[in-house]
């Protein structure tokens, strides 16, 4: 951790940061000195972190067995997302190429649907339809992965996460996904993507979540190359495995568009200055923004404007407690309205798990 004084003060830190606030655990000092200095600014936070570190225990408890040890000094893999990568053989593979810091710039992809392999066995990923149909909302990672009959030591997680969180936030949105049926579509605004662009094939998985839904999502962001603005690109099948045996290969290929599938289209730009022309094609039932960091880039306040003028139900998620308390700060500055999180309000701002 760095020093939380770092830039306030004009006397360099005096070195590590061990020295760790009694109040919260949150934030560190260098000295007790540097500790003093700031202690005007977080006497304002303490007390929020102190409640946000009191559910760490909660946020570790994730389902799955896999556990990957720490890199060695040596290793030569440039980052801890590469290292675990390629203990389970899938660095640089695939789907898994974006997930490292080794893989393309989505600027310089000339295809952005050609990823559509898992590179794993048939028995670790959703390659294929599921036995049932979600009978019940599912409520966690455990319920998705017994329902999809997948072992808890497979990582899939760690793509799944993009559709999985739009299945929740349709959840939280109280749309009735049950009346819809195969004649009617369900329109998302996805604002922001980044290197979910070089993924869409996991989005694949909302066929099995929404059976019968046909599901279009306007993908809008400035990581969106601009050759490849207006683009549509079809989803109608999920990733294949490794097996080449599987009946995921003999479905490939297939055009028959009549089940639910899953639309894309590409629009380069920021939301607010799209959204005249996007609306013409479509009007969302929902607007979700994922990992937004609306605190940090200002040019989210002018997509919350139109939000907040339009009514649409919209979603924010961020990548902390923290970052989502200072999100819903942001837009209760546009909407006059006090937030919390998550917001069960026009414009919400939740904590992405």
């Amino acid at each position: 951790m760095e020093c939380a004084a770092k830039g306030l003060v004009a006397e360099p830190c005096a070195g590590e940061a061990n020295r760790r606030c009694n109040g919260c655990g949150a934030v560190a000092y260098c000295s007790r000195a540097h500790q003093l200095v700031h202690r005007r600014f977080h006497k304002q936070e303490c007390a929020r972190l102190a409640e946000q570190m009191s559910r760490v225990d909660t946020l570790k408890n994730f389902p799955f067995t896999f556990s990957v040890e720490p890199p060695a000094p040596n290793q030569t893999f440039p980052s801890p997302r590469c290292f675990f990568l390629e203990s389970f053989k899938l660095h640089q593979k695939g789907l898994w190429k974006s997930e490292c810091i080794c893989g393309p710039e989505v600027t310089s992809v000339k295809d952005l649907s050609i990823s559509t392999d898992w590179s794993m066995g048939s028995t670790l990923c959703p390659c294929t339809d599921p036995e049932n149909y979600v009978s019940t909302p599912l409520t966690s990672w455990k319920d998705y992965y017994r329902w999809r009959s997948l072992p808890l030591h497979s990582p899939v997680a760690v793509l799944l996460h993009w559709p999985l969180t739009l299945y929740h936030c349709v959840q939280l949105s109280h749309l009735q996904t049950s009346r819809l049926d195969g004649q009617d579509t369900l329109c998302i605004h996805y604002l922001g993507p980044e290197k979910e662009l070089h993924q869409l094939v996991v989005f694949g998985e909302l066929r099995a979540l929404f059976p019968g839904v046909r599901l279009y999502i306007e993908l809008v962001g400035p990581a969106v190359p601009k050759s490849r603005d207006g683009e549509v690109i079809t989803i109608s099948n999920y990733g294949h495995c490794s097996a080449g045996s599987c009946s995921c290969k003999s479905r490939i290929d297939s055009k028959d568009l009549s089940c639910s599938a899953v639309i894309f289209k590409l629009r380069k730009g920021l939301y607010h200055e799209r959204y005249s022309d996007i609306v013409k094609d479509s009007n969302p039932h929902l607007i979700v923004a994922p990992n937004a960091g609306v605190a940090a880039y200002p040019s989210w306040m002018p997509t919350i404007e139109i939000i907040r003028k339009v009514g649409i139900p919209a979603i924010f998620t961020d990548f902390c407690e923290e970052a989502a308390h200072l999100a819903s700060s942001c837009i209760s500055s546009i909407t006059g309205q006090p937030l919390r999180v998550p917001i069960q309000l026009t414009v919400h701002a939740i904590r992405q798990a």
